[in-house]
């Protein structure tokens, strides 16, 4: 064969012939990129709307200033829509909860468990019952602490001590103590 045979039979053309070779590039990146384009701008929207709205991130901590809370008192408050109690305790009632054997709990656990270490004063709560998550009483003034002076669970009579430990009725755990750190020695975080 001579080369103006091969250069008039295009099946014939190979690598030698350089406009096949830079159409099939150019072809091969142009659909490769429209493919790459396509899929991203159908999975940044699929992933953006699995991250978490403004208002759930906004919700991910609690701040509270705790300064104002005198020894024996406790407040209530809000962390992640449910109610969260903080307690201060007296040095007569870590004495007592202290005092308890852990052993003899339903749900083994010390105060040192449940508090910060030099700060077990502190008590931090969720507030709500582990029996069928009702809010139990004993943070406001007057309000019913039962026989062990912590919290009374109105709905079913379940009796938390002041580490909020269960002591009597169907409840079947402590009060659940969440993530927390005291960010100063008058400001805690939760969560």
């Amino acid at each position: 064969m001579t080369d103006t045979a091969v250069a008039d039979n295009p099946a014939q053309s190979g690598p030698e012939s350089g406009d096949g070779v830079r159409r099939r590039d150019f072809i091969y990146v142009a659909a490769t990129s429209a493919a790459g384009v396509g899929a991203a701008s159908v999975l940044i929207p699929l992933v953006s709307q699995m991250a978490p709205s403004a208002d759930v991130l906004a919700e991910s901590s609690t701040e509270l200033d705790i300064g104002s809370i005198q020894p024996g008192q406790a407040i209530k408050a809000v962390f992640r829509k449910q109610p969260v109690f903080v307690r201060r305790l007296t040095p007569k009632e870590i004495a007592e909860a202290k005092a308890v054997p852990v052993d003899s709990l339903r749900d083994p656990q010390s105060l040192e468990d449940r508090t910060k270490k030099g700060k077990e004063e502190w008590l931090i709560t969720m507030g709500v019952c582990t029996h069928l998550g009702c809010v139990p009483l004993g943070t406001g003034e007057g309000e019913v602490k039962g026989e062990f002076g912590g919290y009374f669970c109105p709905c079913h009579g379940s009796v938390y001590d002041t580490a909020a430990r269960i002591r009597k009725g169907p409840a079947p755990k402590n009060l659940e103590v969440p993530p927390y750190e005291f960010t100063s020695d008058t400001v805690v975080k939760i969560g």
